[in-house]
């Protein structure tokens, strides 16, 4: 299995629009981060984890041809606002794209994208199959799929392990029962805002002491801010299991 880590970004990605700290105004390319996003490869299988608003540039950047399916964490901006961009696989694939979520996502990306589910639909519109998603195992293609819930605050989200790899973001709490279900994992992709504490997204801190009970061999974070740090300040202060992601980094499980 092969996991790219499309982006790596809070919500509001790195560099912040007209912010001038540090971290904004690195040259390193590892400080740039568009908006957090995963694709995962198996085989002939491909498919991305949420479509923020950079999907589009997400896409070209790693010269994308063919996606099978799409699966959404939750329905906030920068997880689904790409979508509009499906356009073009569904012209390639000449049919709509499967897009694994749950009920209430749904809900409201009927709302959303609403010209999408009109009756009288305009042409060119994007084209998508609502496919269900709880918390049942299932197969997209050659590749397993566990969904694992997690809160966002209150909001419940769905992260993912596909065989020994997990994909972990936009969360602050998860129950035992979600946990054992991680268990044996070789790698982590997890979610660590800033240092700070923050309401609904785990701190550095709290990231490190989930790593530490799920014990995979190697652990990546993710959805980060620029009040995270330059990424060499970070990795120099991480333990050596674990590391800062970072845009276009591939990883294989």
């Amino acid at each position: 299995m092969r996991v790219t880590l499309l982006g790596t970004g809070t919500s509001q990605g790195v560099p912040v629009i007209a912010c001038k700290c540090d971290v904004c105004r690195s040259t390193d390319p590892r400080d740039k981060r568009l908006r957090s996003a995963i694709m995962v490869e198996e085989g002939s299988t491909r498919i991305v984890v949420d479509v923020g608003p950079d999907f589009r540039q997400q896409m070209l950047r790693h010269d994308v041809d063919n996606l099978d399916a799409i699966l959404l964490t939750h329905e906030h901006a920068d997880h689904i606002f790409g979508l509009d961009d499906i356009r073009s696989f569904n012209w390639l694939r000449k049919s709509p794209m499967d897009v694994y979520c749950e009920e209430r996502v749904q809900k409201n990306l009927r709302s959303i994208f609403n010209y999408v589910f009109s009756t009288n639909k305009y042409p060119g519109t994007p084209q998508m199959d609502l496919i269900d998603l709880d918390s049942k195992a299932f197969k997209i293609g050659q590749i397993p799929v566990i969904p694992i819930r997690v809160y966002h605050y209150k909001l419940p989200v769905y992260g993912f392990r596909f065989g020994k790899f997990a994909y972990l973001t936009d969360f602050n709490t998860i129950e035992e029962s979600e946990i054992d279900k991680l268990y044996g994992i070789d790698t982590l992709v997890i979610c660590a805002l800033r240092k700070s504490t923050h309401i609904s997204h785990l701190s550095l801190s709290e990231a490190i002491e989930l790593i530490g009970k799920i014990a995979p061999k190697r652990s990546f974070l993710t959805h980060m801010s620029h009040e995270m740090g330059k990424h060499d300040d970070l990795l120099a202060e991480l333990p050596s299991t674990i590391e800062p992601g970072f845009d276009g980094l591939v990883l294989e499980i």
